[in-house]
């Protein structure tokens, strides 16, 4: 039982930490980002993810900070109806992440 205790414990702390290090960015700070060009344009990574998965509809879009990176999280539905989630490197418009949503 100590041990089912413990590490129950150890999974809350390994969660609540991370979740400390990603924090939604709101639209001020988003649009005070980009204009200062620390991050590209909205619409260059929307297209970035567009030639990804060409004729889908963007249908999410957030900015995080994660461990000290700006991430552009972008969920979208391709004309067959899959849902497709990407994630982008807000700074270099470099793709982190590209995979269908179960």
């Amino acid at each position: 039982m100590k041990t089912l205790t413990a590490l129950s414990i150890a999974a809350i702390i390994g969660f609540t930490a991370n979740l400390a290090h990603a924090r939604d960015l709101g639209p001020d700070e988003a649009l005070r980002l980009r204009d200062a060009g620390t991050i590209v344009s909205f619409e260059k990574l929307n297209a970035t993810a567009l030639e990804k998965h060409p004729g889908s509809t963007i249908t999410d879009t957030e900015l995080e900070e994660q461990y000290g990176k700006y991430i552009y999280q972008i969920e979208m539905r391709d004309p067959q109806g899959l849902e497709w989630d990407l994630e982008l490197d807000a700074v270099t418009g470099q793709v982190l992440k590209d995979h269908q949503d179960t």
